[in-house]
């Protein structure tokens, strides 16, 4: 043991204590990107790639390093670029579809106080006292042409699941009040006014007693017609148009769907049946995913 590295150790246990003794991970060779580059690689990866410009239409590590050489004059190769995305809290995920036409302007209304003004009107027709409880609605077909999830497999593989070209199909009308981890579900063969209030009833149902619902659900014209029976504890509130990302409802199907409905094959409309039926009590036997996948900050009862 040399004289020098005593020193290094008195000089850590000076600073740090005996936390100073223990050997950490060497920090490696400083960043070549500084604050400056950082915030700007961050803007082009949230803002993406021009087509005409940039010639992709996502971006690669490769268009990255590229976009870097050429605005930042920095050369990073692509293991690099990686990292530093990750440390800036990036993953590569995969989109979900968004319509075109899509008004933000009316998506963030609701979140930014249209759902609490809606939510007024409701109350103010209430008796004084009355407890409310926020509902969302939405339909899924599920049927024999069947969804492919990811899996895990050997780098290099790819791996294979089953799948049906078949057409028969049902739908599961579902609806989720995350304050409360409910939930009230009917598997219909088909969506119009006549199955809709079906479930609607089966809403009532779940509603606490004395308690009043408002649901959300899109602008379906089965959701919005005047000749739709709606129940006494219920009222409607319709999402803005084009607009799927504000119901989680979305996000508790696709759960469902990864889970327990996918990578199968149904043998007869009556086998759709059964397997929905058993997914959507699974749902209902998990009430804490409800709260987690459902819940939304802007969206609260009382």
């Amino acid at each position: 043991m040399g004289l020098q590295i005593v020193r290094d150790w008195v000089i850590r246990f000076n600073a740090r204590g005996p936390d100073g003794l223990l050997d950490g991970k060497a920090p490696g060779p400083r960043s070549r990107l500084n604050d400056a580059q950082r915030r700007a690689l961050v803007d082009v990866v949230e803002s993406g790639p021009t087509p005409a410009i940039h010639g992709v239409v996502r971006w690669r590590l490769i268009d990255l390093a590229q976009w870097l050489h050429d605005e930042c004059a920095v050369s990073l190769d692509e293991t690099t670029i990686s990292r530093e995305l990750k440390k800036l809290g990036y993953v590569k995920l995969s989109a979900r579809p968004r319509h075109h036409a899509q008004n933000e302007r009316a998506m963030g209304g609701l979140q930014k106080g249209g759902f609490a003004a809606e939510l007024a009107k409701v109350r103010a027709k209430l008796p004084k006292g009355t407890p409310i409880e926020v509902w969302f609605q939405d339909e899924a077909r599920v049927g024999q042409k069947n969804k492919i999830t990811r899996r895990w497999a050997r780098r290099g593989t790819r791996p294979s699941a089953p799948k049906d070209q078949w057409t028969k199909s049902a739908y599961i009308f579902g609806a989720i009040c995350p304050d409360h981890g409910k939930a009230a579900g009917l598997v219909l063969p088909f969506c119009n006014t006549e199955t809709m209030a079906l479930h609607l009833a089966e809403i009532s149902l779940a509603i606490a007693p004395g308690a009043h619902a408002v649901v959300l659900m899109n602008q379906a014209g089965w959701h919005t017609t005047g000749k739709l029976d709606v129940p006494a504890n219920i009222s409607i509130v319709a999402l803005p148009a084009k607009c799927p990302e504000l119901n989680p409802v979305e996000n508790i199907r696709q759960f469902m769907r990864d889970n327990w409905l996918s990578n199968r094959v149904f043998t007869s409309y009556d086998n759709i049946i059964d397997h929905c039926c058993e997914a959507w009590n699974k749902l209902i036997d998990q009430p804490w995913h409800i709260m987690t996948i459902g819940g939304r900050k802007w969206a609260r009862g009382s």
